[in-house]
């Protein structure tokens, strides 16, 4: 893939614009890989280390500082469609108790799936606080108290915004889209998979674009992605640190399994890297099998405001994640920092 940190010729701008605002490579590019070489800069939310998370403000921003991809994580409404949301719950990034005080369920919690985009929109959208104090979660990010007016974002409003980002200013950012909870979302009724699809069709996104991935953590949503609907699209298996829940990914059988149906992981990086020491885990086998097998490896999530302990700086995690360890991307809170230390690594 083309790094949008460099320039484009001019017939690629010719191109991107004759698809009639399409996420699409030109008709002439090589056949696209499944993910793209080089370091990928992912950025994590949006700019979430600068403004509230999963706003088009967000997003804006992480555009604006050349992020290869945005990552909106997604979750359904009452009504049907998919919204930008880390959580299935509102009451920890939206003033949802002080708009909607009667609409929590027993559990005390607002769920998205409960409300319709129209009535989310009605929502402003925060910095992340705690539930049980109200506290910033890093307090030294975008002031709760400012209200701004930020709104909880669809998937169509995120496409089109992303492809009218890509036109005014030549540049190609992708979407890397995590489907958040779909065994849940499934006992609720919803089909998260196949409305996502759906929605993709409907708004001409194809996979030759090369520009769109899907993630989870979930692998049966993975393999129902590839082996029943088919998607072509790139594919990416998360893996969390509950080892009794992930463990079997990060062995050398556990990786081979999911290379038959993703194309990339992405592991927290304390499965990389020891949380405590900074020392690189298995003599980096969980990143070299990946690689043997064909997996792009992107870690997440690179915080320069929450450092691992054994990390003085933000750079020498990137430091170690990528030259150490050798890492394909990474997801992040500042994209700008994160470029800024690659390219001083001259790996961008």
């Amino acid at each position: 893939m083309i790094s949008i940190l460099k320039e484009y010729p001019q017939m690629f701008v010719t191109s991107l614009i004759s698809v009639s605002l399409a996420l699409a490579l030109p008709a002439s590019s090589p056949t696209l890989k499944k993910l793209p070489d080089g370091p990928t800069v992912i950025a994590h939310r949006g700019a979430s280390g600068y403004l509230p998370e999963h706003t088009l403000e967000a997003y804006a921003m992480a555009h604006a500082m050349n992020a290869h991809y945005i990552e909106p994580d997604l979750v359904l409404t009452k009504d049907g469609e998919l919204v930008a949301l880390h959580d299935r719950t509102l009451d920890t990034t939206t003033n949802v108790k002080e708009i909607y005080p009667t609409r929590a369920r027993e559990d005390g919690r607002y769920y998205a799936i409960d409300f319709t985009v129209t009535e989310l929109k009605k929502l402003e959208v925060t910095e992340r606080f705690r539930l049980e104090t109200g506290e910033l979660y890093f307090k030294n990010r975008f002031p709760k108290n400012f209200k701004v007016g930020q709104t909880i974002p669809t998937l169509r409003e995120i496409i089109h915004f992303v492809r009218g980002l890509n036109i005014s200013s030549g540049k190609v950012t992708g979407i890397y889209a995590e489907l958040k909870n779909p065994s849940w979302h499934a006992e609720q009724g919803g089909r998260i998979e196949r409305t996502f699809l759906e929605i993709l069709n409907s708004e001409n996104v194809k996979p030759e674009d090369g520009l769109f991935i899907i993630q989870c953590f979930e692998h049966e949503t993975l393999r129902k992605l590839r082996n029943e609907y088919q998607t072509k699209l790139p594919l990416v298996q998360l893996i969390g640190d509950n080892l009794e829940v992930y463990g079997w990914m990060t062995k050398p059988e556990g990786l081979k399994d999911i290379a038959t149906y993703a194309d990339g992981v992405g592991p927290t990086y304390d499965l990389i890297i020891d949380k405590e020491t900074g020392g690189v885990l298995d003599e980096n086998l969980f990143v070299k099998t990946a690689h043997e097998l064909g997996l792009k490896v992107h870690p997440y999530t690179l915080r320069s405001d929450s450092l691992p302990k054994w990390a003085s700086s933000f750079d020498q995690l990137v430091q170690k994640l990528f030259v150490e360890v050798g890492v394909d991307g990474a997801f992040t809170d500042q994209t700008d920092k994160l470029i800024q230390s690659l390219r001083q690594l001259k790996k961008l």
